[in-house]
């Protein structure tokens, strides 16, 4: 069961507009919605489709989700300095740890994906990421980041 499901209603940003909080460029763009922030959790959401670069026979693997982890961390940091009106910093993953895939997602499956700030030092950012299709948790997996700032 997804207990952030609510958040899933109506994107902040999607398509195109995404760009604006993400330095990642088609084709390598990972996440296609936006939902918010609330507190320390923020949501994002991406639909696999058969064009995804990292889509083979029609599952999308395990170096696409990792991505879209990254991005959709990315989507939480610059949605927050978009809201300061502040330049959008590039980020970097230093650390992808307690990863597990417990489903692999198929094209045309919705992924709800939550980042959920363990903590924060300076410019270092720790994570816990979780990705839903439906109700049915597919991922999750811890990420350290550091923002270029």
């Amino acid at each position: 069961m997804n207990p952030y499901k609510t958040f899933f209603q109506d994107p902040v940003y999607s398509g195109d507009t995404m760009l604006e909080l993400i330095p990642q460029r088609e084709p390598m763009v990972m996440v296609d919605q936006f939902f918010g922030v609330d507190g320390c959790h923020s949501f994002s959401g991406l639909t696999v489709t058969a064009e995804n670069l990292f889509c083979c026979d029609g599952i999308f693997t395990e170096e696409g989700v990792i991505e879209h982890f990254a991005q959709s961390a990315a989507a939480r940091i610059g949605f927050l300095f978009v809201q300061n009106n502040e330049t959008v910093p590039i980020g970097f993953i230093g650390a992808v740890s307690k990863f597990s895939i417990y489903t692999y997602p198929r094209v045309g499956s919705e992924l709800w994906t939550v980042v959920s700030i363990i903590q924060e030092v300076g410019n270092i950012t720790l994570a816990r990421v979780k990705s839903w299709v439906g109700d049915e948790l597919i991922a999750e997996s811890d990420l350290k980041i550091y923002l270029n700032k």
